[in-house]
């Protein structure tokens, strides 16, 4: 519970790690009732600072509501900002038939050359 409190102080402060925090406890119900649509506009708020795993995480959350799609473009820009989870993720895309090999090739190069 303090850390949710501090993780919502440094949120107001602008510190989008904190937003990515609030948006995992709140997914979780971590230290606070439990809430899904609280989750993604923290993340939301982070991916929008440039945060990459709340960008990722937003991917999965699409991914999950079958919003294939949207779960493909936010990966995208994840894996294209370093992260590797993401990269991965458009390859699963891929090899179930759902990413072009143009995408799996962008996320890959975008990937390489952020890392």
């Amino acid at each position: 519970r303090k850390a949710v409190e501090l993780w919502t102080e440094a949120a107001e402060l602008g510190l989008a790690k904190a937003l990515c925090h609030l948006g995992v406890a709140y997914f979780f119900g971590d230290g606070v009732q439990q809430d899904e649509a609280k989750a993604v506009e923290f993340h939301t708020k982070a991916a929008m600072q440039g945060n990459v795993d709340s960008r990722s995480k937003l991917g999965y959350y699409e991914w999950e509501k079958g919003n294939l799609d949207r779960a493909m473009r936010h990966f995208l820009i994840s894996a294209k900002m370093g992260c590797e989870e993401s990269a991965e993720n458009v390859k699963r895309m891929f090899m179930g038939g759902v990413a072009t090999k143009e995408q799996h090739a962008e996320a890959l190069k975008g990937y390489q050359d952020a890392v």
